[in-house]
């Protein structure tokens, strides 16, 4: 049987209302079960007469194993909202790659970097070097305000209009 005809018998299970399909062709055999049922039943017999699934100690479990991670990812989400709400409202602008190349938050990797997070910026500071065909371009901020973010790292990959830095304007 070739994959084209296993694949269109996959399919047509699928959309299909059947929960187990099995065919057998020479020494050929296909087996395709969609049911939950069957591993349910024979769980059943485990733990005796249980009124519903979700009494059973194992689903029971794994149901408020689930509930529990569905509340904490919710939480994390509204978090990561409120954060985000909080930085659009400080006037928060981007400073981005102006080419692709490699960045360098310092002139060398002895000196000190040419902005840090916390430090306040002026149009026409340097704040970075980006290295593109052996040539090394000093990029100057083009705005005022606070460094929130450094994005990149020095010796960093950048592409061009990748964000390198996070900054509250003034």
């Amino acid at each position: 049987m070739d994959f084209e005809k296993v694949e269109q018998l996959i399919k047509l299970v699928d959309v299909s209302s059947l929960a187990f399909f099995e065919i057998k062709n020479g020494n050929e055999h296909i087996r395709m079960d969609k049911s939950l049922n069957r591993s349910i039943s024979n769980n059943a017999t485990k733990f005796g007469s249980c009124n519903s699934i979700a009494d059973m100690p194992v689903i029971k479990e794994t149901i408020e194993k689930e509930k529990v991670e569905t509340q904490i990812v919710e939480v994390n989400e509204l978090e990561k909202s409120e954060k985000e709400t909080m930085i659009e409202d400080k006037n928060l602008k981007v400073i981005t790659s102006p080419m692709v190349g490699t960045f360098y938050s310092s002139a060398s990797p002895e000196s000190e970097a040419f902005v840090t997070e916390g430090d306040t910026i002026n149009k026409g500071k340097i704040i970075c070097i980006i290295e593109a065909m052996k040539l090394m371009n000093e990029i100057e901020s083009d705005v005022n305000g606070v460094v929130i973010e450094c994005l990149a790292k020095s010796n960093q990959m950048v592409e061009y209009g990748q964000p390198l830095f996070k900054v509250k304007g003034e």
